[in-house]
């Protein structure tokens, strides 16, 4: 791809990703405010203390990300997330709390939370976590992820015997990781695949090592042949 082409076309403008807070310590609040303010690519839309505020505001002013805590004064975040996602389909919606037993996990998940994070998690990186929640990640917790998978695993079949390399059924891909492939099969380095999708270079990376995972490979090269022996991409 020639550099001096890329160097002349104009940036692709993108709209800031609006960003709605349901939280009711003022602390933690004004926290996670400023850091949506302090990201450029990011709009603070709005930020409520209360479960009736939240769900008047979904409805007064859209939003792209819900930031939402469970433990509301006036109820539980968990009706916020529900309604979010009934009325805004294209919402992402993250959890933000201090309770990571099973019962709130599973009913966030199954009320439309994308992702979950404990209130212990470093506030600095509340940003880069949108970013990934909007391109299709799945931020969560180390061990809210652990209690899923502790979850799940009494309910997986025994596995059976390893199957060779080229014949592995299943192997599925989210729409952006598929983007991400394409776009690495036809050239464009890590840099030029985060301008073309509208997130940071970090994401892209995430994805990256998301899809060798996936296709149990270690190098692009790899990674293309083993997409289109599965009939990942085209020839």
């Amino acid at each position: 791809m020639n550099a001096d082409v890329l160097a002349s076309e104009p940036p692709v403008a993108t709209a800031p990703i609006r960003v709605g807070i349901v939280e009711d310590d003022l602390r933690v609040n004004q926290a996670l405010g400023a850091a949506v303010n302090m990201a450029a690519d990011m709009q603070l839309a709005w930020s409520e203390t209360t479960r009736a505020a939240a769900l008047a505001a979904l409805v007064r002013s859209p939003v792209d990300v819900l930031l939402v805590d469970l433990g509301l004064p006036d109820g539980s975040g968990i009706d916020v997330i529900r309604e979010a996602h009934e009325r805004l389909p294209r919402c992402d919606v993250m959890v933000c709390t201090i309770f990571g037993d099973e019962a709130h996990v599973l009913q966030s998940i199954e009320a439309g939370a994308h992702g979950y994070l404990l209130k212990d998690s470093p506030s600095g990186t509340i940003a880069e976590e949108i970013r990934l929640l909007r391109a299709g990640g799945s931020p969560i917790s180390p061990l809210i992820a652990r209690l899923v998978l502790g979850r799940l695993r009494p309910a997986l079949p025994a596995a059976g015997p390893a199957e060779p390399h080229d014949g592995k059924p299943g192997v599925s891909m989210s729409r952006r990781e598929t983007e991400v492939l394409e776009l690495i099969t036809k050239g464009f380095t890590y840099e030029e695949i985060a301008r073309k999708l509208g997130v940071t270079r970090h994401t892209v990376q995430t994805f990256v090592r998301r899809i060798y995972a996936k296709l149990e490979v270690g190098s692009k090269i790899e990674a293309i042949n083993a997409a289109r022996q599965q009939g990942l991409l085209g020839p």
